[in-house]
């Protein structure tokens, strides 16, 4: 065990090289910790809405989910631009960062309207009974995911900028910015869009525009005369419709253990956040792999210990204080927000016994993705992300319920 000493000694070089940018990692995982306890308040107050559109929880995580693995994929390949000295803001089309936003954004409108059919599909196929109809879950997954999107695109412009401008390492304090924007605003435009359906003539017709914009954004971006853009596309299109079954079957996971969420509303309210962080964990993993990857300053290896030990370290250092604030810090907001909770210790045991797995399975995950994606030849960047997310939300969900289970929450 000769190498523990010498991981030891690489992980105090990482901190003590990059102070600020560690410091930055931990600070956007707490700050994104209690903006995603909104979305969970959120959550919990809109049960109501969930049980008057049955099937619509099936979509919740994965039109959360999507925003973080477009956003987070996207501020990934921003600061891989960073690293090499190639990051320009600029509001030209044809420029680096210019085709980054576009595909961005005709992925987010495509991608929702592919959301919307998987969660139809899926509520279908798995026998929920009486769910809303594929028009309502397209106009919602469409109008509420473009409302979100505008808002994370901004939100990781000025992140890139500001880790420009302050010296931060952008693949520290993206994905948990990213990710926990996009969970924050993803859900109050999921419920804004609901006010749209139910109408004999609106919907419909409101449908069919997002049906009609959703395929001619993806055609446009698979066929653009823009490489970057066009690459990114082609790349991304496939990895983000896997992520979205995933996401939409993390969600099912959740529809039908709604009634156990129903007992103690609190761990509704945990429910966002736990998922946003164990994704973020996976995904400042990933994307530390990945920009190492492009700078040709790691050679892989089986074992993620020995080629990335310092930076699995490091998330497992992140891990413990933001799960044991998130516990806390859930139970306290249920109890301003009058939702019954199963008490404070238990609300803390839930998310660390769960954090723990959860983490555990970001660090393989998030390791052996980027490595994969390279060994393809693949832009880890690209996919690395969206992978973490998604599996994530699935073996989270999984994670915090065998964790309910468990300490007999139900």
């Amino acid at each position: 065990m000769v190498w523990r000493p010498r991981l030891l000694r690489r992980f105090r070089a990482l901190v003590r090289s990059d102070p600020t940018g560690v410091g930055a990692g931990f600070v956007a995982l707490l700050l994104s910790s209690g903006g995603d306890l909104l979305a969970g308040l959120t959550l919990g107050a809109i049960t109501g809405t969930l049980e008057q559109l049955p099937g619509l929880l099936v979509l919740v995580p994965a039109a959360i989910g999507m925003r973080g693995n477009i956003f987070g994929a996207l501020g990934s390949r921003l600061g891989t631009a960073i690293h090499a000295g190639t990051f320009r803001l600029s509001r030209r089309r044809d420029t680096l960062v210019g085709q980054n936003l576009a595909a961005a954004l005709a992925l987010s409108l495509g991608i929702s309207l592919v959301l919307a059919v998987l969660a139809k599909t899926v509520s279908v196929g798995f026998g929920l009974a009486d769910t809303i109809s594929i028009g309502d879950f397209v106009v919602i997954s469409v109008v509420g995911g473009m409302l979100s999107s505008a808002v994370v695109l901004v939100i990781t412009l000025a992140v890139a900028a500001l880790s420009v401008r302050r010296g931060w390492d952008l693949d520290n304090v993206a994905a948990p910015i990213v990710t926990a924007a996009g969970d924050m605003v993803t859900l109050p435009g999921l419920f804004l869009a609901t006010y749209l359906v139910g109408f004999r003539f609106v919907t419909p017709a409101v449908a069919v525009l997002c049906a009609v914009a959703g395929v001619v954004a993806l055609l446009l971006s698979l066929r653009s005369g823009l490489p970057i853009l066009r690459r990114i596309a082609r790349e991304s299109v496939p990895i983000l419709v896997i992520a979205g079954a995933i996401d939409v079957i993390a969600g099912l996971t959740i529809e039908k253990r709604f009634d156990s969420f129903l007992v103690y509303p609190a761990l509704l309210v945990l429910v966002p956040p736990f998922l946003e962080d164990s994704g973020a964990l996976g995904s400042i993993l990933s994307a530390r792999v990945a920009t190492k990857l492009h700078l040709g300053t790691l050679e892989p290896s089986r074992s993620p210990l020995r080629a990335v030990g310092e930076d699995v370290l490091l998330i497992y250092l992140y891990a413990l204080p933001v799960f044991l604030f998130l516990g806390l810090s859930a139970d306290v907001v249920a109890a301003v927000a009058d939702l019954r909770s199963p008490g404070a210790l238990e609300m803390i045991a839930v998310s660390l016994l769960a954090g723990a797995l959860a983490t555990t399975f970001a660090v393989l995950i998030g390791y052996y993705g980027a490595v994969a994606a390279e060994r393809l030849g693949l832009d880890p960047d690209n996919h690395g992300i969206p992978i973490v997310t998604s599996t994530l939300d699935l073996l989270g969900a999984l994670s915090l319920i065998l964790a309910i289970v468990a300490l007999g929450l139900t």
